[in-house]
């Protein structure tokens, strides 16, 4: 008996060339960093990183006007896949620039480090080119696990341990619903694929309960990944134990990858059937912009305040997928950009500050800063006003987007609650910014001697905590951030105000990904 060759998928290598670039650059940085030269581990690993990022750029450019299937439909690459790639492409070399110098690389070895952040990114490459439900789990997957790891990388600081544990735990929770939602579409439409499952939705199974069923359990899956009340649980503790550029990272290139998802799930697979899921999401928007601006209030650790404007920003994101229509999708694209670009601001000074003095990411630590440092005041000036939606900025021209989608999408209750958010979110912004200019130093700027590993007080004895660490400053005086976290910090600063000035270019950028969708 003859037995059936199996024939494999074609393989569109240039369409999957970004991939390439990224697991490329994963492997040979991973072998880069067994080599014993110091400045092989700690300058060549971080520049082959950025390489490979920027390559992958280059190469989802290159793709630009590409809309076609891979791997037996299993992806696909588009404007909206293109568009968030680039994006979180440009996160990723921004997390290598924050973490150049820092301690977690040198603590976990700079070759896994590093390795580690960019099978991240690839993950998240694939999951936003995902449309089919087994290679969406995959995906998932492969962002999460490094995620984990990288956030336990300060392995001498208790809280990372707990921070990389916690995630471990709630993150095994919400891929374990996840997998059950999508496995309850599958047994409600037979299908894996996105389109046969809409084609599913659309042949009268909107009302099954196995069905309905499989679309809760999936966005509470994904909900939990970006930060969604009541899923957030996590995201306060993660955000204040991981290391900071981790952090950074978790925060805007994680959010952009999930709500990728998110829009490519419901807004294609899904959207026939919006009428029985959007009131529960919309809900869950109101929700979370409630939860995360309260829980905001009181905060005075700088990483949970932002953890939990995140919360509430996923609110807001959240919003113009609810509309399920091409207005409110863009909408959602604009603010994801404007997010990343405001987030990086504020997360880089706050790394700088961290190097700078010994109060670690209390609000203290910016006090007098725009005295002391207004190269690193005015980014985190322009980012606090642009999270709260203040005109002139990014985040302004972003929510007036995401507004107009409620509205025209027959939920300006809900637009009601962005105006609200933003308004109650002024408590805390403002708070940060009256911090900077107009109280004086809290004076605990650190000597070379004390400053230690990426900021942090030395050992007894005034050893720094690790001697292979070329951060530690050679010369007299206080110690200054380095040069490449206040270019990411000035940077994205300056993004996020002439966003707020010069908006079309990046809506032109977003209009690109309109024929991704099948609600364009």
């Amino acid at each position: 008996m003859m037995l059936a060759v199996a024939k494999a998928p074609h393989m569109d290598w240039s369409a999957l060339s970004p991939l390439v670039a990224l697991f490329g650059g994963a492997t040979l940085v991973l072998m880069l960093g067994l080599l014993r030269p110091r400045f092989v581990r700690h300058t060549l690993v971080p520049l082959t990183a950025i390489a490979s990022l920027g390559a992958a750029i280059g190469l989802a450019i290159w793709q630009w006007d590409r809309k076609a299937d891979l791997v037996s439909a299993a992806l696909r690459i588009d404007g909206l896949a293109l568009v968030l790639m680039i994006l979180i492409f440009s996160a990723g070399i921004a997390t290598v620039l924050l973490s150049w110098r820092a301690a977690a690389p040198v603590e976990a070895a700079h070759g896994e480090y590093f390795a580690l952040l960019l099978t991240s990114i690839a993950g998240m490459a694939l999951l936003v080119e995902a449309q089919n439900t087994i290679t969406l789990f995959v995906a998932f997957e492969l962002l999460s696990i490094p995620l984990y790891v990288l956030c336990a990388t300060e392995m001498r600081r208790t809280t990372s341990l707990e921070s990389g544990l916690k995630y471990l735990i709630v993150g095994s929770v919400g891929s374990a619903t996840l997998v059950y939602g999508l496995a309850m579409l599958y047994g409600a439409t037979g299908a894996t694929d996105f389109a046969a499952i809409a084609k599913g939705a659309a042949g009268g199974i909107g009302t099954d309960v196995l069905f309905l069923t499989g679309i809760a359990l999936a966005l509470t899956g994904l909900a939990f990944k970006a930060s969604v009340a009541p899923f957030h649980q996590w995201t306060p503790d993660v955000y204040e134990g991981a290391p900071t550029p981790v952090t950074a990272f978790m925060a805007v290139a994680t959010k952009a990858a999930a709500f990728g998802a998110i829009l490519r799930l419901f807004d294609v697979a899904l959207v026939d059937s919006a009428g029985d899921w959007a009131p529960a999401m919309a809900a869950l928007a109101a929700i979370t912009i409630v939860v995360g601006n309260v829980g905001a209030l009181t905060q005075t650790s700088l990483k949970r305040l932002l953890a939990w404007s995140s919360v509430a920003q996923a609110g807001y994101i959240l919003a113009g997928v609810v509309v399920s229509s091409s207005l409110g999708s863009k909408a959602t694209l604009f603010y994801l950009a404007v997010y990343l670009g405001m987030n990086l601001a504020a997360f880089a000074v706050i790394i700088a500050r961290e190097r700078e003095t010994g109060l670690g990411d209390h609000i203290d630590s910016v006090a007098g800063l725009g005295t002391s440092r207004p190269i690193l005041a005015w980014p985190m000036t322009l980012a606090m006003l642009s999270l709260a939606g203040i005109p002139a900025t990014a985040g302004f021209i972003g929510k007036i987007y995401l507004i107009d989608a409620t509205v025209d999408g027959g939920y300006t209750w809900l637009g009601v609650f962005i105006v609200v958010g933003s308004m109650l979110s002024l408590a805390y912004y403002l708070r940060v910014i009256a911090a900077m200019w107009m109280r004086p130093a809290v004076g605990t700027e650190l000597t070379p001697a004390a400053a230690g590993v990426g900021g942090r007080p030395a050992l007894a004895g005034g050893a720094a905590s690790d001697p292979l660490d070329p951060t530690v400053a050679a010369s007299e005086g206080t110690r200054r951030a380095e040069p490449e976290v206040v270019f990411v910090a000035v940077l994205f600063g300056a993004a996020t105000l002439v966003g707020g000035i010069v908006p079309s270019p990046l809506f032109n950028l977003i209009n690109h990904a309109g024929g991704a969708l099948g609600i364009f």
